[in-house]
């Protein structure tokens, strides 16, 4: 019998099939500064319009969805979990006072049926839209023996821009500035290995309905990650100077919002300032688990946290509420030792 990729595996007519059903999706993220359509050796995007920003500046952020794509196999749903891709890219940009400009994907998998896949980019494409963000190209790649036929992997890459005396670098920060906390949809993209332990990870169990929730278990932990690009576009456009930014994900409070301040700054969270969703407070009863873990692993309803002058605390609320977040004064800085203390 003579070999041939398909016969090793790899089906080349499914990756065909794959990029003409994934078409319509790419071309609804299309910006203006796009050129050329997918299918090209690499993605290409027109810089004209920056030579109007004084001193423009690069900016980038990479990751993947990690094992929350094992609750998409369970639950055999592949939609949102591109929104998932992107949003833990271009958040990382947005967080640097960037605007994102364009996204990439790349999908490993152990078969390629073109249909999952283009249920996928569908998700991407809507993140990408979510942002504003072009999505110039991406990869998928079949790698029988490499992955299980029914599973996949699943990460991409921004590009952001920003003029550089608008990057959002902490510089400015001092004691008595405000911080202002920016809801998550929930768990959004980390933490799924302890959330993989807490829960029994069955079909049945997570397609039960759960009164304490108010939907099923699954519905809830699938969310997709929010996307804060809009809305910190919102604060800026309402004139309100985000000093600091911080994207919460994994490593919680106590890794993530560290890395916004400057040398002799503190930062002090009020734990009540919040709702807290119950998807935590369940994940912490079942799993019994110290609370300082729950704030050292999770988001706890989340997603961002801004510092803001005491003067434009107001402004940067309502901004935030006007573009449909919910948004909370959670806390302030003080002169101390860089970190933060959750009260």
């Amino acid at each position: 019998m003579a070999l041939d990729y398909k016969s090793s595996g790899v089906d080349i007519e499914a990756g065909y099939k794959a990029v003409e059903l994934m078409k319509k999706h790419v071309r609804s993220t299309a910006r203006p500064e796009l050129i050329g359509g997918i299918g090209g050796f690499s993605g290409a995007f027109d810089m004209t319009a920056f030579k109007k920003l004084e001193e423009p500046v690069l900016l980038s952020g990479t990751d993947g969805v990690g094992t929350k794509l094992k609750l998409a196999f369970l639950l055999d749903k592949h939609d949102t979990i591109g929104i998932d891709c992107v949003a833990m890219c271009v958040n990382d940009v947005a967080c640097a006072g960037g605007e994102p400009l364009f996204f990439l994907d790349y999908i490993a998998c152990g078969k390629n049926v073109p249909e999952k896949i283009a249920d996928i980019v569908s998700g991407v494409a809507e993140g990408c839209r979510q942002a504003g963000a072009a999505l110039v190209g991406g990869e998928t790649a079949e790698m029988p023996g490499f992955y299980p036929e029914d599973e996949y992997d699943l990460a991409g890459f921004a590009v952001g821009i920003a003029d550089k005396k608008e990057l959002i670098d902490g510089s400015s920060l001092k004691s008595g500035d405000v911080l202002i906390g920016i809801a998550s949809s929930g768990v959004h993209s980390n933490g799924f290995s302890l959330v993989r332990k807490v829960f029994d990870m069955t079909a049945e169990n997570l397609k039960t309905f759960r009164p304490e929730l108010g939907d099923t278990l699954g519905n809830v932990l699938i969310a997709p990650t929010k996307i804060y690009v809009k809305a910190l576009k919102s604060v800026k456009e309402a004139g309100a100077a985000v000093k600091a930014c911080s994207h919460i994900t994994g490593g919680g409070f106590y890794e993530n919002v560290p890395r916004m301040l400057k040398e002799g700054i503190r930062a002090v969270i009020n734990k009540d300032s919040y709702p807290v969703p119950p998807i935590f407070s369940l994940m912490q009863r079942t799993g019994e688990i110290e609370e300082k873990i729950m704030y050292n692993t999770f988001n706890m309803g989340i997603g961002m946290v801004i510092a803001v002058d005491p003067a434009h605390k107001e402004k940067a609320l309502a901004a935030l509420r006007s573009a449909g977040e919910n948004a909370y004064e959670i806390g302030y800085l003080e002169a101390g030792q860089k970190g933060v203390d959750l009260r």
